[in-house]
């Protein structure tokens, strides 16, 4: 049995939860404890839209052009180059941006994939745990929104994608995270969820495609 640590007293989508973390750029998140197979983990509640790594002085670059898939450094971009999408999805960050150890606020990192393999077991695995982990509702997610009660906290949302070849992707139907675990030259672990399945999928996919990201504390 997994026993959930909320924050504060309230649960599922209500996240004015006590325990903040603050990034670099003044952004707040609110956070969630859950156990799992591998102990405790603390996860922020919204998704990341930091500009700068935690040094202060480096910042993230802002592309909005089609050289954003041919990147190997880091990159940013918000869905439909449209910064009305900040606060609520965050930003869409390339790979390169996912492995730099400064990109979270301190204390803080990007999951890998055996950090996400845990929080998906912890929530009955990879079939049921994405309606567990969703947002619940159609105010982001678009209908069905299949099985989401967000009884985890963690409230994953359909921020979409940016594909190498700097079109975007699905947003309110899919939500990609991005694990810092690569699987070859070119790819990397990511997880997703989607509107229209319970399900938490792993997969691979191209260093150059901009993802959203939770960070979790050390």
């Amino acid at each position: 049995m997994f026993v959930l640590i909320f924050s504060n007293s309230c649960k599922k989508d209500d996240t004015s939860t006590s325990n903040t973390v603050t990034d670099i750029d003044g952004n707040v998140y609110h956070t969630v404890t859950i156990m799992t197979p591998a102990g405790s983990q603390t996860w922020m509640v919204e998704n990341l839209r930091v500009t700068r790594l935690n040094d202060g002085t480096t910042p993230i670059p802002i592309v909005t052009d089609n050289t954003w898939g041919g990147l190997t450094t880091p990159a940013l971009c918000w869905y439909n180059n449209d910064v009305n999408n900040k606060a609520t999805y965050g930003a869409l960050y390339n790979w390169y941006s996912a492995i730099n150890n400064k990109l979270c606020p301190a204390g803080w990192h990007v999951p890998n994939d055996a950090e996400w393999t845990a929080l998906t077991t912890s929530q009955g695995g990879g079939s049921l745990a994405g309606g567990k982990l969703k947002e619940s509702g159609t105010v982001h997610w678009d209908a069905p929104n299949t099985g989401a009660d967000n009884s985890s906290g963690f409230t994953a949302l359909p921020a979409g994608s940016r594909y190498t070849n700097g079109s975007f992707y699905l947003k309110g139907q899919y939500g990609w995270y991005w694990c810092t675990t690569e699987n070859s030259s070119s790819e990397a672990w990511h997880v997703y969820l989607q509107n229209s399945t319970s399900a938490v999928v792993r997969k691979s996919g191209s260093k150059g495609i901009g993802f959203s990201i939770r960070c979790i504390k050390d």
